[in-house]
């Protein structure tokens, strides 16, 4: 679809590189001649996957082991890149993190987790990349990785909810304070595309396919299929797109609402929680256990 070193010349951050959605897109990235960087909390992973990309496609990848949550670790971080080699063209704001629960359950402790890295940490690495860019003189891309949920809202992931829908806004608000700086900011709002994070944490226990019965297409994404638009979105040749949300679902919440997508857990009982809760548990202290080898 797109001709070769499409991407020759920029330099691209990806936050939660490591892994998921993260780590395809930037796959894709340095295929097509871009050079990267890979951000995220657990250093050993973004090796791997650093040493995993380049001996596939080649190219540079470079990785900062940050936690986004703290703003003054990512002014650092991206301190470090400007320093190594100068200004980065381009930022994919994908790190992240969800779990599913009854919002009445939910503690502060909880909502903070995922507010603090979506919503608050997604913030701090646009604001640092955005800010050198000005003072700079120079143009870049932004593209977020959100969830057709802010359209529609969603049950039982209301913390992911609210705080990517304020980073929906955040790209429509920057889009235009932004612009006459040569910034364009733009996001993409995925449908279900399994990645082994998402099953564990909004599946616990079960998979994908039940929610391709729900979707027009009848199917769930290939991963082909968000890289290509992640590429379109960063390459040049489209600079007059910016501050949109690109839903890329198969037309699914169009059909049904995003809600649907988690309406069926209100089948489930206090039993069915507490070992969904248990399984989300395990899943994080193997996360945690990684992030400190």
């Amino acid at each position: 679809m797109f001709k070769e070193n499409l991407l020759k010349g920029k330099r691209i951050l990806v936050t939660g590189g490591g892994t998921g959605l993260g780590k395809e897109i930037a796959a894709k990235y340095l295929a097509l001649g871009a050079e990267l960087w890979l951000a995220g909390r657990r250093g050993g992973v973004l090796e791997d996957t650093a040493k995993e990309l380049m001996a596939k496609h080649g190219g540079r990848v470079r990785t900062q082991s940050v936690d986004i949550r703290d703003a003054a670790a990512v002014d650092a971080m991206v301190q470090r890149i400007w320093d190594e080699g100068g200004p980065l063209t381009g930022l994919v704001n994908n790190a992240a993190g969800n779990f599913i629960s009854p919002t009445k359950d939910l503690t502060p402790n909880g909502f903070n987790a995922i507010a603090n890295i979506v919503f608050h940490g997604t913030f701090y690495v646009t604001h640092a990349v955005g800010k050198r860019w000005i003072a700079g003189g120079d143009k870049g891309t932004v593209l977020s990785i959100l969830v057709t949920w802010v359209h529609t809202g969603s049950p039982y992931v209301v913390p992911s909810a609210m705080s990517k829908a304020g980073l929906h806004v955040m790209t429509k608000s920057l889009a235009v304070e932004w612009g006459r700086f040569g910034i364009r900011l733009n996001a993409i709002a995925p449908g279900p595309f399994p990645t082994e994070g998402a099953s564990k944490r909004l599946r616990p226990g079960g998979g994908f396919d039940d929610s391709s019965k729900m979707n027009p297409m009848r199917r769930v994404g290939k991963m082909e299929e968000l890289q290509n638009l992640a590429t379109f979105l960063m390459a040049d040749g489209c600079e007059w797109l910016s501050g949109e949300t690109i839903a890329v679902d198969g037309a699914g919440y169009l059909a049904t609402g995003s809600g649907a997508y988690f309406t069926e857990l209100d089948k489930l009982s206090d039993a069915d929680w507490e070992r969904m809760r248990a399984m989300i548990k395990a899943q994080n202290e193997k996360d945690r256990a990684g992030r400190t080898a």
